[in-house]
């Protein structure tokens, strides 16, 4: 039964998915994720700031080790402009808690093991590493103004690719 209710589900999401796609302009779904200490973080606790979703594809995959790090090295400008990060993937809180560690991230990662916010912001990627049907995040960020409404959305052409950290910052100083 509980089988027949996630494949129900994955079907839904399928389906509606390019009808929900979060686009510049949308309010940002709310949801709520645990942090590295198995907290809920919701992301609607966060109204009155401005929030950058980075959506990252796994913990300690070269190119996400990159990006987690350049936000933590650009922190302080990001927080100066009222901003908070908050690192998404598919990762468990003890990989996110060890991959915060080791790297002294000092913003959220927020696992959502079941893939249910990656669908919702339609940042899924399939296939990691080669890994056929694994289902991870792409690498996107989405930048969520002070009242909800996502302001930007960079996508990935591929996981290996990386934001440009000084277009966001100049976006984030002009707001």
């Amino acid at each position: 039964m509980i089988l027949l209710a996630r494949l129900i589900h994955v079907l839904f999401i399928s389906l509606t998915s390019s009808e929900t796609m979060v686009k510049v302009g949308d309010k940002a779904p709310d949801f709520t994720l645990k942090n590295t200490t198995k907290e809920a973080v919701t992301l609607s606790d966060y109204l009155g700031k401005t929030v950058i979703l980075a959506f990252y594809p796994g913990a300690f995959t070269g190119v996400c080790d990159k990006e987690m790090c350049s936000f933590q090295e650009n922190l302080v400008t990001l927080n100066d402009c009222n901003a908070i990060v908050l690192g998404i993937s598919v990762d468990s809180p003890w990989a996110n808690a060890e991959f915060a560690r080791r790297y002294n991230l000092e913003f959220d990662l927020l696992s959502d093991l079941d893939r249910e916010v990656v669908e919702l912001y339609d940042t899924k990627f399939v296939g990691l590493g080669g890994l056929e049907g694994y289902v991870s995040a792409n690498r996107v960020v989405i930048i969520v103004d002070s009242e909800g409404m996502v302001q930007y959305r960079w996508v990935a052409e591929n996981p290996g690719v990386e934001p440009n950290y000084e277009e966001l910052i100049i976006r984030l100083e002009s707001n």
